[in-house]
């Protein structure tokens, strides 16, 4: 593990494309690290932004970057939406030579987990089957990312740690007492 920012440290979270396109970029506060990987936190009002879209936190969330690079989970905490759980099936998800950065490729797919009805699910398969065909997915990373999806949904659903509550609640804890909720522009 190299250097890593101190705790409550501002930083940016960069998603791209698989051609390397811009995605989501998350402004974020560095949390810690645990036995599963780093944390990342984004308070309520913190933004995001793609192209063509932006929002900001309604809620505070964390999320973990795990060392299999291969997905990042987000928890959030009373989402006006029921989204308790979204991880993004990732590629490459991993710190850049800049300690205030971490990147990964969005992989389209993920598994979410609401706490109404819909529970837990996959979601974005039509935009994985289209972006496979567009950019041209290696079969290999393929099986390797669908097996990984099918294993996650079925952790979420059991609530295995990293993916019960707990963890992340514990994470949210640390946000929280960070105090850096910023006002949301309206």
């Amino acid at each position: 593990m190299s250097d890593r920012p101190a705790p409550g440290t501002e930083m940016i979270f960069q998603w791209r494309k698989w051609d390397g396109s811009p995605h989501w970029r998350h402004e974020c506060v560095y949390l810690g690290t645990d036995q599963w990987g780093d944390w990342v936190g984004q308070p309520a009002g913190y933004h995001s932004f793609r192209p063509g879209a932006a929002f900001d936190a309604e809620t505070p969330n964390v999320t973990l970057v795990p060392p299999s690079a291969d997905f990042a989970l987000t928890v959030n905490r009373d989402h006006p939406r029921d989204l308790r759980v979204y991880i993004d099936i990732a590629w490459d998800v991993r710190w850049s030579d800049d300690p205030l950065l971490a990147t990964g490729i969005d992989m389209d797919l993920d598994v979410i987990r609401r706490t109404n009805a819909q529970g837990t699910y996959v979601d974005d398969r039509d935009e994985w089957a289209e972006h496979s065909a567009r950019y041209g997915y290696p079969a290999d990373v393929m099986e390797r990312l669908e097996a990984l999806t099918l294993d996650l949904e079925e952790r979420v659903r059991g609530q295995v740690a990293p993916f019960d509550d707990a963890t992340g609640d514990a994470w949210l804890d640390r946000l929280a007492a960070l105090g850096l909720d910023r006002p949301l522009a309206r």
